[in-house]
């Protein structure tokens, strides 16, 4: 596998997690999204979350700024895409919120491994990475579903707040495994990423369905 190919492939590496956990946390949902909007909004979000990591990756000289500078700018633009007027205080809005923001975060396996400068020989750097980015998959498809939900209920202010503060404790962990040049301790992301997207998913997503329909979604996820 030469150099080339694999930040090319690495794309793949982030969509493919994506699409299985959008998958996956659509089902009981069915009826309250349409397919169509699911396809744009997820693509969207990889061409959000693209444009961002150019952004990010011109400006990463700001040194410990980026902490807060570079969540303010990743939220901004899954909140300018789903503040649109067609979806305010729709309830599908949360749905689309979680498939933007999985795309979003789909653009940051590829981004990772290219800015860990990884070699195809450097086999549990490549994995320890490929966790971590799937805990900012995850991330990312949860902070969705917060401004989705933001959205939704006219408290846009509020919950972008709320996934500003969630967010800085994953800056701040870059900043300390890369200080410290330990990028292998960024399989720890996976799990903060795990916790924050369970509760978006379970905790979150679920108010935009009546009592019946929450035990329907229930009985089919324990099966």
């Amino acid at each position: 596998m030469s150099d080339g190919i694999l930040p090319q492939a690495s794309l793949f590496l982030g969509i493919i997690p994506a699409l299985i956990l959008l998958y996956i946390s659509l089902k009981g949902y069915e009826g309250h999204y349409k397919d169509k909007n699911i396809f744009l909004s997820f693509v969207f979000g990889i061409i959000a979350g693209f444009i961002s990591a150019i952004i990010e990756t011109f400006t990463v000289a700001i040194g410990i700024l980026f902490i807060i500078l570079f969540p303010i700018l990743e939220q901004l633009f899954k909140t300018i895409i789903l503040n649109i007027g067609r979806l305010q205080e729709k309830r599908a809005t949360v749905v689309y919120g979680l498939s933007l923001g999985l795309g979003f975060g789909s653009i940051f396996v590829p981004l990772s491994i290219i800015m860990a400068n990884i070699q195809p020989f450097d086999f549990y750097l490549f994995i320890s990475v490929i966790i971590g980015s799937i805990g900012i998959i995850m991330f990312h498809g949860a902070t969705g579903i917060f401004i989705g939900y933001g959205v939704y209920l006219g408290k846009l202010l509020k919950y972008f707040i709320i996934t500003i503060l969630v967010h800085l404790p994953l800056t701040s962990w870059f900043f300390l495994t890369d200080y410290y040049d330990v990028e292998y301790l960024q399989v720890g992301i996976i799990l903060y990423g795990l916790i924050v997207y369970w509760y978006a998913t379970k905790k979150i997503m679920p108010k935009i369905l009546s009592q019946s329909q929450k035990r329907k979604r229930s009985r089919s996820t324990s099966n």
